[in-house]
């Protein structure tokens, strides 16, 4: 509501007001060329100009939100709206005045005038307001001068004004609140360097799940290789669904369903909910269960979901070691173990293939805020990359032959594109066919053999060189030329 003028080399501010004008007589104003008469009135058209103004700001006396406050001429049709954005506090009511008295300053100064004073006349300058005879009828009509052109006359421009609209309107103010300040709290992260979900994924990428109570909103995760230069790596927008199991799950065949004892969780954040049998055998409801460490999670999948209690579910009718993750499944996953729902929320992070299983700095916490905030936290972590990792073969077998010699056989597995039945046999997944075979004696690797197919002879010469009595276990997995030995099957012998 003021004017910034120019005079004499001094920057003043003035109010608007309108209050005090200086009368001129259009009989004393020099005839200029450049004009089309001695007083040249204008209006602008009315398409020209918009019935509607926004003004947005900050709002004063509450938490320093961004709001908008809107006027509108009554006779107004048109969906049009001139929209002002600045950063200033304001309060609500002053806010819905300046976007009233824009509007109505708008609308008056349709109207503007042009005319030419003489060289040796200078009763006004710039920001001056004048009044000149009205067009028609009597009275007089107020201008303001925004500018003067100083040559061989002064060439003025001025637009029409209302006093009236600089008057402060009876605006009552909302009454505001603050909203009490939460400070941030460190966020649970949990890395999971998984196989491969749906294929399409990049392999040797792990995924973060988050959380924190309250939710910063999102979440920045920064990486870095020597602990310093933290570059943004990842947006974590969404709380992802975690939870602690407060029972245990004991080891069940992978393929089937398993109907043992419901799993028990609590979760931090999140609710899980039941699906039908067509959509769990559609992928529904995948979830990871593991000890919390990166590389160490079993992929499942439940069909019921029970509520038990505030937050606390009971999973029933699980499928368990889903995406080739059976060979990681121990005897117990005991109380205690971190719990994740694979809804697509946990995302995967940017990682370099050559930054594969090389150790790198991260810090996590509120993306509000900077990363050097004591609300991050900072963890060293490296990955696998397990999505490159094959799958443990099946039906590994052992049959003793007459000459006390031990045929062993297994089926390879594949971890992409082996969903068509169509195919006699799986894709090979891998650029070579390659296998591992170790024979394991008191916990002591006591035989370790390459092998280019899914079969071998352990004859009972080299079980006498290797001096295996007893129990003893054999062991296979496929060789990945950028893995190196996947999971592993595993086989009892007792001599």
């Amino acid at each position: 509501g003021f004017d910034a003028i120019e005079r004499d080399g001094v920057l003043k501010f003035r109010m608007r007001d309108g209050l005090s004008e200086t009368a001129l007589d259009p009989e004393c104003f020099a005839v200029s060329g450049d004009l089309d008469g001695v007083v040249v009135q204008v209006r602008e058209a009315e398409a020209a100009l918009s019935g509607r103004v926004r003004v947005r700001f900050i709002q004063a006396d509450a938490s320093f939100d961004v709001i908008s406050e809107e006027a509108v001429l009554p006779d107004e049709q048109t969906h049009a709206v001139a929209a002002t954005e600045f950063t200033m506090v304001l309060t609500r009511s002053e806010g819905r005045q300046v976007a009233e008295r824009w509007l109505n300053e708008a609308r008056i100064a349709r109207d503007s005038v042009q005319f030419a004073l003489p060289p040796s006349r200078l009763p006004v300058r710039a920001g001056d307001v004048v009044s000149l005879p009205a067009d028609q009828g009597e009275g007089s009509a107020l201008y303001r001068i925004d500018r003067v052109d100083q040559a061989e006359f002064q060439q003025v421009e001025a637009v029409r004004i209302d006093p009236e609209v600089y008057e402060t309107s009876p605006i009552e103010d909302d009454q505001v609140s603050i909203r009490p300040f939460v400070s941030p709290v460190p966020v649970h992260p949990l890395f999971l360097d998984l196989p491969l979900l749906r294929g399409d994924e990049t392999p040797f990428a792990p995924y973060i799940a988050a959380s924190a109570n309250p939710w910063p909103g999102s979440v920045a995760l920064y990486s870095s290789q020597t602990d310093q230069n933290f570059g943004l790596n990842t947006i974590l927008p969404i709380r992802s669904t975690i939870g602690v199991t407060r029972s245990a799950m004991t080891c069940a065949r992978p393929g089937v369903t398993d109907h043992g004892d419901a799993l028990e969780v609590r979760l931090i954040s999140g609710r899980l909910e039941s699906v039908t049998r067509e959509a769990l055998l559609s992928g529904a409801n995948l979830a990871a269960i593991g000890d919390g460490s990166s590389d160490n999670w079993e992929v499942f999948q439940f069909q019921k979901a029970e509520l038990l209690a505030p937050d606390t579910y009971l999973l029933i009718a699980r499928l368990r070691g889903q995406a080739g993750s059976d060979g990681l499944m121990p005897e117990v996953w005991p109380a205690g173990s971190q719990f994740v729902l694979l809804n697509g929320v946990p995302l995967q992070i940017e990682l370099g293939r050559n930054l594969r299983r090389v150790a790198q700095y991260y810090r996590i916490g509120p993306a509000r805020r900077s990363v050097d905030d004591p609300s991050y936290r900072e963890l060293q972590r490296a990955f696998d990359g397990n999505g490159l990792r094959p799958y443990a073969p099946a039906h590994l077998r052992a049959v003793r032959g007459g000459d006390s010699a031990i045929n062993l056989s297994w089926i390879r597995r594949t971890r992409t594109d082996g969903d068509d039945w169509e195919v006699p046999e799986v894709p090979l997944g891998e650029e070579t066919e390659a296998y591992l075979l170790r024979v394991i004696h008191n916990g002591v690797t006591v035989h370790e053999v390459a092998l280019s197919a899914p079969g071998y002879v352990y004859s009972a010469a080299q079980q006498a060189a290797d001096g295996v009595t007893g129990r003893y276990e054999i062991a296979v997995a496929q060789i990945s030329a950028v893995y190196g030995a996947g999971l592993f099957g595993q086989v009892e012998i007792i001599s």
